[in-house]
């Protein structure tokens, strides 16, 4: 099951993936919520933060 980048809590439905704009190696997952409300997420390879 995959997590939220942000929140950390498993997704199920009405989430978004894609690469680290960064970096582009790391997969960030962002649940409707955190994203909805623009907070922000860490990428776990390069330490990027993006909202």
């Amino acid at each position: 099951m995959e997590k939220c980048s942000s929140c950390n809590k498993e997704v199920v439905s009405n989430y978004t993936t894609f690469k680290c704009p960064s970096c582009g190696k790391t997969k960030v997952i962002r649940c409707e919520r955190c994203k909805t409300t623009v907070k922000t997420y860490r990428c776990k390879e390069c330490g990027f933060i993006g909202p």
